[in-house]
């Protein structure tokens, strides 16, 4: 299990070092800027050309079953869950196969709304009360997960 993180414009990254550190996960830090990271030998920058769309083109190609991917990014999302990783928003939501519809629909219309001039774009602050909804929602995530791979080793599945 790794921490994919869709670093640019990500506010829980801290969170999610002490995060990794707590369960001794390898976190790989994705963006196309150098981005300040603790020194960790479980913390790795990774940055990639300029360029829309380097960053989630490499993040979706690296993701694999029981990844763990942060990102606001609902494209990047959707690319994610088809390669069987799980995917966590800042605000902790995640985003699996029951929600991914209606998230991307939700993104579709408030485009929409944008583009037609009849919405502006409106980013909410970030608070204690997200970063606090984002870690619990995380470590849910990783003990869920791990479970869930304890289990299956446990119990082989039928073919």
């Amino acid at each position: 299990m790794r921490l994919l993180v869709d670093a640019d414009a990500c506010p829980v990254k801290d969170e999610i070092y002490r995060v990794a550190g707590r369960y001794g996960l390898q976190t790989l830090v994705v963006a196309n800027r150098w981005i300040n990271i603790p020194q960790s030998p479980l913390i790795e920058r990774v940055v990639v050309p300029e360029g829309p769309d380097v960053a989630d083109d490499w993040i979706a190609e690296q993701a694999v079953t029981a990844d763990i991917v942060v990102t606001n990014d609902v494209p990047l999302a959707v690319r994610c869950l088809e390669k069987g990783a799980a995917v966590l928003r800042p605000n902790g939501e995640e985003i699996d196969d029951r929600s991914v519809g209606m998230v991307s629909a939700m993104r579709d219309l408030m485009h929409d709304l944008r583009e037609t001039g009849v919405m502006n774009t409106y980013n909410p602050s970030f608070g204690k009360a997200d970063r606090s909804r984002f870690l619990s929602a995380l470590d849910t995530l990783i003990v869920r997960l791990r479970r869930k791979a304890a289990l299956s080793r446990v119990i082989p599945s039928s073919s």
